[in-house]
């Protein structure tokens, strides 16, 4: 089972169920937020028995809402400031050849970058046996809910940055419940969007490079991730496909367990307060900017799997410069 959110034509909120390509509204449902919020008080069932509960209404056509701009995020919570977007890297098989291409230096090359260092940690310890708790990932935090933009609508890179260059993804969604623990929703493609060339200037620089937006969905894949993810990530120039490539997902090609990198972010005490909505995305090895892509305003990003049901799309938008003063209120 998918979930989509969107406007209806009212420009009311609405919550739809995507079977079979086909989207049926969910009665009296506004968000997905609030439908998970009262499942956690089910028996049983979670999120799957309070859609049933709520029951199905009118189809809606999936493709025109995302034409006409109505589609939202999957998720999102009522006071953005309480919906964190983080993520891992280095988590998935062969990215540490796309990461270590970025930092190559003159060292020899039997001296390794922390880059590989990172990667041979994790296939090392990264699915440790038995379920328990293996090596910890590169971990890096993008913003909340202010950096999220709609599928279908532009992604905003800020006039500052040095490159403006999608990471086809896969994003973990959860809600904090009122007992302070994580409940998985589902998963949703995503583009954690980043500026390689300001990472590539310096390692320490990851943190500036990933504060950029995002955009997730447009559905949200209700269960477990599948083991065997097969996308593709596109980028669209003037009507013509500019670059393609398959990017590979789930956990048969990865690194990390889903469970590892789940522990080592809800590990810490200040992304388990109730109520919160957390977006994780896993990392990808899969680049245009590896390829020496530089993309440009209104070229159009698209990253597709089959078991995600619609392609997640954004434009690329530049913003204007904004002069930022600081003075004191004292």
């Amino acid at each position: 089972m998918n979930l989509i959110q969107y406007f209806d034509r009212a420009g009311e909120r609405a919550v739809a169920q995507v079977e079979g390509g086909v989207a049926r509204r969910v009665v009296g449902a506004t968000s997905v937020y609030s439908l998970a919020w009262e499942a956690q008080n089910l028996k049983a069932g979670g999120l799957p028995a309070m859609v049933a509960q709520h029951g199905l209404g009118e189809t809606e056509d999936i493709a025109a809402l995302l034409a006409e701009g109505r589609m939202l995020a999957p998720i999102d919570h009522p006071d953005k400031a309480h919906l964190h977007v983080t993520g891992t890297g280095l988590t998935h098989l062969g990215s540490a050849a796309t990461r270590d291409a970025m930092h190559k230096t003159d060292k020899p090359e039997a001296e390794l970058t922390d880059s590989m260092k990172m990667f041979r940690m994790g296939l090392e310890g990264g699915k440790p046996a038995g379920g328990m708790k293996g090596v910890q990932p590169e971990w890096f935090y993008k913003g909340n809910g202010h950096v999220v933009a709609n599928p279908g609508h532009p992604i905003p890179s800020p006039a500052f940055a040095l490159d403006a260059g999608e990471e086809p993804e896969i994003a973990g969604i959860y809600l904090i419940d009122k007992n302070g623990m994580p409940r998985r929703l589902g998963f949703a493609l995503a583009n954690e969007f980043s500026d390689h060339v300001t990472e590539r200037i310096n390692y320490l620089y990851l943190a500036h490079s990933k504060l950029r937006a995002c955009s997730f969905g447009p559905e949200l894949l209700v269960g477990d991730l599948p083991a065997d993810i097969r996308g593709t990530s596109r980028i669209w120039r003037d009507g013509e496909v500019l670059w393609e490539k398959p990017f590979l997902s789930g956990e048969d090609n990865m690194s990390h367990t889903i469970a590892n990198l789940e522990y080592h972010h809800f590990k810490y005490p200040l992304f388990r307060q109730p109520g919160d909505v957390h977006v994780h995305m896993f990392g990808t090895a899969t680049l245009s900017f590896a390829d020496g892509v530089q993309t440009r305003p209104n070229d159009i990003f698209e990253i597709e799997a089959p078991q995600f049901g619609h392609a997640l799309r954004n434009p690329l938008r530049v913003e204007e410069e904004h002069t930022v003063v600081v003075s004191g209120l004292y």
